[in-house]
Order: structure tokens, then sequence, then C-alpha cells
């Protein structure tokens, strides 16, 4: 039996296709294959916006990894660990679209707000995976696989006021079929999907309304600077 469903982008696709969230990889068993995403990810050319930007990422976020679970003995479990990979590329990102960029190690709170003022971040942005949906050729020796991610993003001043929630989404698919391994196939999908979360940002920044309130609000105080 095969599923079929559309997503926003309009595409279909006849294949298995698993919702899971962040908690699924406590189910991991023995004999899974795993695959730790690795790949290239390109600083993008850009004019970088003068803002020093706090980053914060959370421990799911740096160690997030999806489990599927064989449906029968004659199929196997996946483990697929894409925290390094999307911390290395949202690093890469961010420091290609901001003046300076100020890895920070917890969230702000009124105990620590001066301590944030004094490091000089502008604001601090907040990553989170919100939702991974995958597909996955379970009765075909094809070996192309397709990645959905959400990610949502929160905006923080220094002090913590959040000052914006909103979510992106990305894709990836396996662009030939002509992979050695499916392994290998599931990594490309999910670098073409990394790729695609980081093109999505950098193109609608600034067009998210919160943010683009902000900004707007930031330029009278820029312009009596020295």
């Amino acid at each position: 039996m095969s599923v079929s469903m559309t997503f926003a982008r309009g595409w279909r696709h006849p294949l298995h296709l698993c919702v899971l969230t962040l908690g699924c990889a406590l189910l991991a068993g023995c004999g899974a294959n795993e695959v730790v995403v690795k790949g290239y990810f390109p600083q993008p050319v850009l004019d970088k916006l003068p803002i020093t930007l706090g980053v914060y990422y959370d421990p799911e976020f740096r160690n997030h990894e999806f489990f599927d679970q064989a449906s029968n003995r004659g199929e196997s479990d996946w483990i697929v660990r894409t925290g390094a990979a999307q911390t290395q590329m949202y690093d890469i990102l961010l420091g290609g679209m901001f003046e300076k960029v100020i890895m920070l190690n917890e969230l702000p709170r009124e105990d620590r707000v001066a301590a944030v003022g004094e490091a000089g971040a502008d604001v601090i942005l907040v990553p989170h995976v919100d939702e991974l949906q995958y597909s996955i050729p379970r009765h075909t020796k094809i070996n192309v696989f397709e990645i959905w991610i959400r990610y949502r993003y929160q905006l923080y001043a220094p002090d913590g006021e959040l000052l914006a929630d909103w979510t992106m989404t990305s894709y990836g698919k396996t662009p030939t079929a002509f992979m050695q391994t499916a392994e290998g196939a599931v990594n490309l999908a999910a670098v073409v999907a990394l790729r695609d979360a980081g093109a999505n940002f950098a193109l609608n920044f600034t067009s998210v309304p919160e943010v683009k309130q902000w900004m707007e609000a930031r330029e009278p105080r820029l312009e009596d600077e020295p």
C-alpha cells in the first residue's frame, strides 16, 4: 500500500510518509541504519545587516535527530542525526548575513540581562525544529528520499522580551536515484533541505512583519550614532 500526500509546494509522491516529533529518537533500537548528516554549506553573498546578532542553540537543536522504526522484519530502522549539520549551516548563514554574531550559552533572563548587554547583542535569535517529515522508498530499490522541515524562529530583545515568533519551511530531495547507498541518498536529501532552509531564511528574514517593525524602529537611533 502506498501513501500520497500533497504539500504546500505542490509536489506529490507515492511514498510512505513518516511524521516525526523531536522525541522520536528515544525509541531507537539496535541494528538501525545510522546517518550523521554532513555536507557543504556556502555562505550567502549579501550586504550584511548592521546588526550584532546573539544566537542561542538549545540542546535539542544542537543534537537533533529523527528515527524511523521499521514496520516489519524485512526492513531496517533509520536514525538520521542532523544536529551538527544544521548548527554548522546556521553558523555559516548567520555569519554571512549579520555584521557580527555572538554565540550565547543560554537565553537572557532577569539575572543575566547585563551580561548579554555587555556582550553587545542587539537582538537574539533562537531557532527550533518545529516539525519534520520525510518519505522513504519502502518497496522499491530506488534510493530517492524526501525531507521536509519546518523551522520555528524566535527573536528576543537583550532583556528577554519576545519580539518575533515565526516559521519557515524547507524541502530536500535526493536529486538522483543513482546513489551507491541508501545512506548517501538520505544524507544528500538532508543537505538539500538544510540549504533550502538557509536560502529561505536569508531571503525572508527582513520581510517578517515583526522583524521589519523592529528594524525600522532602530533606524533613527542608527542615524544618530557618530
